[in-house]
């Protein structure tokens, strides 16, 4: 080969750097709203997660344990702030004993700590403790066979595991099948009050005695026990001797009146804790924290009754949502497991609550940039070819966030229903669902619960486009003729043809740009394929179209996604009827649980969320089914690649030009996108060789 050929070949093997899409997993990363919520991340204490704390306790050394029970882990707090895991692994379950993370739990419920630093853990069916080096041993009980039946070690029998406590002398405490039971260290248990298997109300001694599911338990310095009776709506008193009395609450009434005795009412009484003085305080299904003092005197330290939230604040202004157990450290602080806030709230004497420990995922309305922003459980979305995204928020308005992460309300006020047309803040929505945008900039909206379609301008003037405010039914027309039940998802082709989900209809309807509504597919419920009418739906939640005109279907109930062409042909593109589960693979032999969003890429793969799985899911054309994002049955908020990314009940997706995929994490409250990974190839020049 000449010099000059050589040259030549060279140039026309010049390698290209090309930016290409690599398959394989996606990486994701937080756009704008709450960065909080469920996890299993150890750290300092306000980034590590949590998910359903149920039992707290504090050691004389300042540590607070945590029954971590959702991830099936003991977790450890030091009086300087960091988490750690003491014992289980996150999202494995079991009950096997072990060092540290090969321990397994099963859903632990209850913990106490002893003087030497043990922990002791109310799991399934057994008492396992955990030494200050995480060794774990089952010191009562069997896994796997629960029952009632006193006994040592083994022998023993306990079902409906709950409250744990243990008295100064090391005697350990447990509610289990509406009895209290009493066990020494060394593992001998018997029943103090109570009788397994009977429930009622009856004060008295020993097994005359009867609880309704009694939960936490605490003692007073003289040995007195207290028990929140939780479907009595009750605080039991038991003495060393085994004397039971109700200290406050009357069996059989709920509520959240404070008083004195039996005319104080409770709602759900789960965690308890005593101070150094013998008050008693309780946390309660009715979303507060309540004092009673040694003579029954009931008032309400913190909290507002059956008002969910995650506030922090001082008495009636704090929030909490489903506080379960309690522990109160020598300075007469109380550490709550706020367990739907996936957090552990810290309460001063004076009833000042602040979060200790991670982060709840935070609704609201408020516009901002990025975590500043927040909306409640966004649930539908679109992105433009400028990369801003539309969506709904359950807070009756419909949002966009710029590429910056930038939100805005562009329509409705937020608390507000109704079904109002005019601009903007004076449009009103009642749960809007789907949104679609045409190439003009008109925002269409699934006015789910007016059972209509709305229209937004681009200058935000809100008309209804297709159905009647207030008037659900399942008939084709023209514009207010129309009826819908429940429209969810929206989406449009480019001949500007509108596509919704009819979500109480069963069927697929289509509307033109002049607002003629018909029904392109299903209108009864079922599994079947087909075409038109004789193809069945089963609540489906979501549409997408491509290219083609072919419409994507997240046929929610029947845990598929169908494909319906232009001329109305059902096929069932990936899934198996009523067959739930998560499994990867192509067609049929894949498996979804509650897909509730569905979008299209460029290149003609579907994207679900796959709402149930927590997972981010994506099938070819062909109908090959891989989870790009998020792990089964693993929920948080945390941003990554791949299985390390964590959602919480995702409902809604987009796709860009670039291929991105924006999601509605709807239950963290957030807006993510997820990416796939770029790889710099070498590409041949096609004039090689020539």
């Amino acid at each position: 080969m000449n010099a000059r050929r050589a040259l030549r070949l060279m140039t026309l093997l010049t390698l290209i750097a090309v930016r290409t899409l690599a398959a394989g997993p996606y990486t994701v990363r937080s756009l704008a709203g709450s960065t909080g919520g469920p996890g299993a991340f150890d750290g300092p204490v306000e980034n590590a997660r949590l998910t359903g704390p149920w039992g707290v306790a504090a050691d004389d050394a300042g540590n607070i344990y945590v029954a971590d029970r959702v991830n099936h882990t003991i977790r450890k707090i030091t009086p300087a702030g960091t988490v750690t895991t003491l014992a289980g692994l996150a999202g494995a379950s079991g009950s096997v004993d072990g060092v540290g993370s090969a321990a397994r739990f099963l859903g632990p419920k209850g913990v106490a700590a002893d003087s030497a630093g043990n922990v002791y853990v109310a799991d399934d069916s057994t008492i396992r403790r955990v030494t200050p080096t995480g060794q774990v041993t089952t010191i009562a009980g069997m896994a796997g066979h629960p029952g009632s039946a006193d006994g040592t070690g083994s022998s023993a029998r306990f079902s409906a595991l709950s409250g744990l406590v243990i008295d100064p002398d090391g005697i350990i405490y447990i509610t289990s099948a509406n009895a209290i039971r009493r066990m020494t260290a060394d593992g001998v248990v018997t029943t103090l009050a109570g009788l397994a298997g009977f429930w009622g109300s009856d004060d008295g001694t020993g097994s005359a005695a009867r609880f309704w599911n009694p939960q936490g338990l605490a003692t007073d310095a003289s040995g007195n026990l207290y028990v929140a009776d939780s479907l009595n709506d009750t605080i039991r008193k038991v003495s060393p001797a085994g004397v039971v009395t109700t200290l406050a609450g009357l069996a059989g009434s709920s509520g959240s009146a404070d008083g004195t005795g039996s005319a104080a009412r409770f709602n759900r009484p789960y965690g308890i804790a005593c101070d150094a003085s013998g008050n008693v305080y309780v946390a309660e299904d009715g979303q507060t924290i309540r004092k009673v003092t040694p003579a029954g005197v009931v008032t309400t330290l913190a909290g507002l009754a059956d008002s969910p939230g995650s506030v922090d604040g001082t008495g009636s202004a704090a929030r909490f949502d489903t506080p379960r157990g309690m522990t109160i450290d020598s300075s007469g602080i109380l550490y709550v497991a706020d367990y739907n806030n996936h957090t552990i709230r810290k309460i001063t004497p004076g009833g000042v609550v602040s979060t200790f420990a991670a982060m709840a995922a935070s609704p609201g309305s408020d516009d901002g940039t990025g975590t500043a922003a927040r909306f409640n459980r966004p649930s539908a979305m679109m992105v433009d070819g400028d990369g801003y995204v539309y969506l709904s928020d359950r807070n009756h308005t419909i949002r966009r966030v710029s590429p910056g992460g930038v939100v805005t309300t562009i329509a409705g006020t937020p608390g507000s229903t109704g079904n109002d047309d005019g601009t903007g803040s004076e449009a009103r929505f009642n749960f809007p669902k789907g949104v679609a945008r045409d190439a003009s900039g008109n925002l269409f909206v699934a006015d789910m619960e007016n059972h209509t379609i709305r229209k937004i301008t681009p200058a935000g003037i809100v008309s209804t486009f297709a159905g009647l405010a207030g008037s659900p039914g399942n008939s084709d027309g023209s514009a207010s003729t129309a009826r819908f039940n429940r429209p969810r998802g929206l989406a449009i082709d480019q001949a500007g043809n509108l596509y919704a989900a009819d979500f109480f209809n069963h069927s697929i309807r289509k509307i033109s740009p002049l607002a003629v509504v018909t029904t392109l597919a299903g209108g009864t419920y079922g599994t079947a394929d087909g075409t038109g009418s004789a193809a069945q739906f089963n609540f489906p939640t979501d549409v997408a179209t491509d290219a083609s005109g072919n419409v994507f279907v997240a046929d929610a109930q029947n845990h598929t996604i169908r494909k319906i062409t232009p001329a109305g042909v059902v096929t069932t593109l990936a899934g198996s009827g009523t067959l739930f589960g998560s499994v990867d693979g192509t067609g049929s032999a894949a498996r979804f649980r509650t897909p509730t969003g569905v979008a299209v890429d460029g290149s003609g793969n579907v994207f679900v969320a796959d709402t149930s799985n927590h997972a981010i899911r994506m099938i070819t054309p062909g109908g090959d089914v891989t989870t790009p994002a998020g792990l089964k049955g693993w929920v948080g908020s945390a941003d990554g690649t791949g299985s390390v990314a964590r959602f919480r009940a995702p409902e809604a997706l987009a796709a860009d030009a670039a291929g991105n995929i924006y999601i509605a994490d709807t239950n963290n409250h957030a807006i993510r996108v997820a990416a796939a990974a770029i790889a710099d190839v070498a590409t041949v020049d096609s004039a090689a060789g020539q």
